[in-house]
């Protein structure tokens, strides 16, 4: 007799009642966005990010739990990580990497290596200072995930964006790879690959102004929002655990491509 399989609904609270959840970036944009969604959704999140008024606020907002810390410091990472889990009894079930940025549009002949430093070291280094710290209770949890966010800056290379792509292609290898060790350990290791997304500040912390920003959504209709990256996330690692998203590549209809984007002039 085959058993009838009845998927649950990824969005109703009452199916993520008791699970717990580390999500980094949680002041701002995708982040801030994915913490709401998936405290809606009935998960008790761990907030992280350095800026501790914003944690503050978002807490007051959705409950979730404000926790400071730079994640591309090591000794921090580990030490907020020992608190939370005496907190959690040791508990997880999922570590949502949301943070992340890039520094400058100058072409390889011009990069500045302390901008490639900085790319690498949020982008790659703080990703695996938290999955290295939280990894041993994602194990003992029989049925963990983790999510990384990437960017389809690891899809093909643009000009301009040479750090920045090299930072997205070395987190995407580390994804893969972690894939691969971690299935024989029940962890599901997810990469959702976001486009354009216009936040309040990917790209003017890239650019150095809000006006420089906006350029780069300029005649652009409907580029990706934070809560439209959110809403992915959050379904991910609400669908059933033996579902697995290996990678999940989204844009706005208007960029077809890392090099094609539609821009339309306004009348």
């Amino acid at each position: 007799m085959v058993e009838t399989y009845i998927p649950q609904n990824p969005f109703d609270a009452q199916a993520h009642t008791g699970k717990i959840a580390v999500v980094t970036g949680a002041s701002s944009g995708i982040g801030r966005a994915t913490v709401e969604q998936m405290c809606a959704s009935g998960w008790t999140v761990y907030a992280v990010a350095r800026r501790v008024e914003r944690l503050e606020e978002l807490a007051q907002r959705t409950g979730a739990i404000p926790t400071p810390i730079d994640i591309t410091d090591i000794n921090a990472v580990q030490a907020t990580s020992a608190q939370v889990l005496e907190q959690t009894g040791g508990t997880l079930h999922a570590l949502v990497n949301i943070s992340g940025g890039a520094v400058g549009v100058d072409h390889v002949a011009d990069g500045k290596p302390d901008d490639w430093a900085f790319m690498y070291r949020l982008n790659v280094l703080g990703t695996l200072n938290m999955i290295q710290a939280f990894l041993p209770a994602l194990r003992q949890s029989a049925e963990g995930t983790i999510l990384n966010l990437t960017s389809t800056a690891a899809e093909a290379g643009y000009e301009g964006g040479g750090g920045y792509n090299a930072a997205k292609f070395g987190q995407r290898g580390l994804t893969e790879a972690l894939r691969l060790e971690e299935a024989e350990h029940n962890i599901r290791v997810i990469e959702i690959s976001p486009g354009m997304v216009h936040t309040e500040e990917f790209s003017a912390n890239r650019l150095g102004s809000a006006e420089a920003a906006q350029k780069v959504y300029e005649g652009v209709e409907h580029p990706l929002t934070a809560a439209d990256v959110a809403q992915t996330v959050t379904f991910a690692v609400n669908v059933p655990h033996h579902i697995n998203l290996d990678r999940v590549v989204m844009r706005p209809v208007a960029q077809a491509a890392q090099y094609k984007v539609i821009r339309r002039r306004r009348s």
